[in-house]
């Protein structure tokens, strides 16, 4: 009898191979049930592992894994090698300005209670928790932002630190770099630390002239092996520049032209970043020197631990730094409790709106019992698939009364959200899966009246060049647009 053949491999050679595929397989769907974070998610992995391994054991590698425990072993050492800084930097010299919950409270009695239940609540999941002597500055669009950054490292007299995910070697990712180089030829220690897969295009001549110039440069990879760099799936979508421990900024920018809204194919672009002061700088050094860590494996020495109160700082605010290293899935525990705090209103702004079945229940049951809850969207994306997301959710969400509003004037990037009149959280997240899951971000929550009076203002002014969107507006569209806008939910994991 003749011996069968398969992709040019004779029998024998095909059925070893393909015992080997589906033993990997096997072991695969193992891991997935294992450590995949959602049902969902491990359900349609071994479902596919088990049916076309071939196929889905390499995706697997690449897309499957939802817990950096490369960062988690890192993150140990890291805290042993700098305990010092560590411990004393949100219990030794941030005492003095700690915000114990209910401090700040009168005589309310049981709403005092839950409010001091909510902040206990955000402290325990944030990077540093609550203090006071903060100052707090939005910075609105490009121009402003960039503006404000590079004043703070001409500024700067020990270090600077900067990082973000996604720079461009294009004119303001020239002027970033020119001016990081004047700084350390003043004698300024500056470091710079991107993403390797959101800077992906950054050439080598780029971060060479830094080097050159005394900028120490890392990418956020690690000592990773081969089998551990397929993961491109955790990603450092963190933006952050800390200049000499007093001062830092934050937000959605990053380092590009079509951030300015020069790019003719974007058009405008909508985006907001902080300017921070105070003790709230500590949480945004230490996540950096975290990261660095894990990138360098380089203890970074004479950073300033010793937080100050800003001058006329009195906002009270904290700082979560998030990612898949977390033991619970910090940054979605932080939106799920901000909704439900709100008791008058809820405003989102996010550039993606992909969220997971917890948030979703959340904004529809704030907005059952009467909360104002608001989403503002794009309606032009820098993404195709993105195109169908505001009316991927719209039928559940318009339902229960969440309005949707589709902001018109070029691209919106911004990641705000407004609880009432007491707090908002700006940031580096997303409203989807791989904010909450999968990269590491940084959000900075600030209580305080004044702040979020400055923050509801800006909405309004968004909210005004915006259309808002209904479930009829869905139902109006095309077969194929609502079947691509449903398809849309199913990629929902790995948006």
């Amino acid at each position: 009898m003749d011996s069968f053949t398969l992709f040019g491999l004779d029998g024998v050679w095909a059925v070893g191979i393909g015992l080997v595929v589906y033993g990997l397989g096997f072991l695969a769907v193992i891991d997935a049930v294992m450590n995949t974070r959602t049902p969902q998610g491990a359900t349609a992995w071994v479902f596919a592992l088990a049916t076309l391994p071939l196929v889905a054991l390499p995706l697997y590698l690449v897309f499957g894994r939802s817990k950096f425990e490369d960062y988690v072993e890192a993150l140990q050492d890291f805290n042993v090698r700098v305990r010092e800084g560590v411990e004393g930097a949100r219990h030794g010299p941030l005492a003095p300005f700690l915000v114990e919950p209910g401090e700040d409270a009168g005589e309310g009695g049981a709403e005092d209670a839950r409010e001091a239940g909510e902040m206990r609540a955000f402290g325990a999941l944030s990077t540093t928790p609550f203090t006071s002597g903060n100052r707090v500055r939005l910075l609105v669009d490009g121009d402003e932002t960039f503006e404000a950054i590079f004043a703070g490292i001409d500024a700067a007299e020990r270090y600077v630190l900067a990082q973000f995910y996604i720079v461009h070697d294009d004119r303001i990712g020239t002027a970033f770099k020119e001016r990081l180089i004047a700084a350390a030829q003043r004698g300024v220690e500056v470091r710079f630390l991107y993403d390797s897969v959101g800077s992906w295009k950054l050439p080598r001549r780029y971060k060479r002239e830094l080097s050159e110039a005394g900028v120490e440069v890392c990418r956020f990879t690690g000592p990773r092996n081969w089998l551990k760099k397929l993961r491109l799936n955790f990603r450092n979508h963190r933006k952050i520049v800390v200049v000499d421990g007093r001062r830092a900024y934050v937000g959605g920018l990053n380092v590009g032209d079509e951030y300015l809204g020069r790019d003719p194919d974007i058009g405008p672009w909508r985006d907001t970043h902080l300017d921070v002061e105070g003790p709230m700088v500590q949480g945004l050094q230490l996540s950096f020197a975290r990261d660095w860590f894990y990138g360098s494996r380089e203890q970074l020495d004479g950073l300033v631990w010793e937080p100050a109160a800003a001058p006329d700082g009195d906002e009270c605010g904290l700082v979560l730094a998030s990612g898949p290293a977390d033991d619970l899935e910090t940054c979605g525990l932080l939106y799920a409790h901000a909704i439900e705090s709100a008791e008058e209103r809820i405003w989102i702004a996010t550039p993606y709106f992909v969220p997971d079945g917890r948030v979703l229940g959340a904004l529809q049951l704030a907005a059952l019992r009467g909360v104002d809850v608001r989403v503002l969207m794009p309606r032009t994306s820098d993404s195709l698939l993105f195109k169908y997301v505001p009316y991927a959710y719209l039928d559940e969400v318009a339902r229960a009364g969440v309005r949707t509003f589709l902001y018109e004037d070029g691209f919106m990037h911004q990641k705000v959200a407004l609880v009432d009149r007491d707090f908002a959280a700006i940031g580096t997240a997303n409203f989807d899966n791989r904010s909450f899951r999968l990269n590491f971000e940084v959000t900075a929550v600030v209580r305080d009246e004044g702040f979020c009076d400055d923050v509801e203002s800006m909405l309004v002014r968004d909210l005004g060049r915006a259309t808002e969107i209904s479930y009829e507006d869905l139902e109006d569209k095309s077969f194929p647009f609502r079947f691509a806008a449903n398809a849309t939910r199913l990629l929902a994991p790995v948006l």
